[in-house]
């Protein structure tokens, strides 16, 4: 079966990004480059100093199922990210509680779209914009017994 996997693209914070990623769901990073890491490559120009200290890529292990990844773009062999509406990431939790504190960490600085509610279709959602662009689904399917 396929996984599919969230790759996020930023323009000069993506350290900044995942470590706060990291405090939201905790787990560990799995790899961490920097383009200093990178072998030199031809035609290209030498890195600045401040280019060979951002994100080439990081993946942050979230659970066994669950891997975030990302890198910061633009520089030199990559477009800046573009941010838009056209991605949100879709969390699925085990209860409400649960729902509640990473809906909480996400908004932190952000904007909140939807407040974390039961909704018609039998879920407990809410959905953000959080501090860095990206936005975030939020949801935990509800049992007639968990419903408010």
């Amino acid at each position: 079966m396929a996984k599919i996997n969230a790759y996020l693209d930023f323009n000069g914070n993506c350290r900044e990004a995942f470590e706060f990623y990291k405090s939201v769901f905790g787990g560990d990073f799995l790899y961490i480059y920097t383009n200093n890491d990178m072998p030199p490559m031809e035609g290209m120009p030498p890195l600045t100093p401040e280019q060979q200290n951002k994100i080439l890529h990081v993946t942050l292990a979230i659970d066994k199922n669950t891997v975030l990844m990302g890198s910061d773009a633009g520089v030199g062999f990559a477009p800046p990210a573009t941010f838009g509406n056209n991605i949100s990431l879709y969390v699925d939790t085990e209860n409400r509680a649960e729902s509640d504190r990473i809906f909480a960490a996400l908004a932190d600085g952000g904007k909140v779209n939807m407040p974390m509610e039961h909704t018609f279709w039998g879920a407990y959602f809410g959905s953000l914009t959080d501090k860095f662009g990206v936005n975030w689904m939020i949801s935990n399917a509800e049992s007639e017994q968990t419903k408010p």
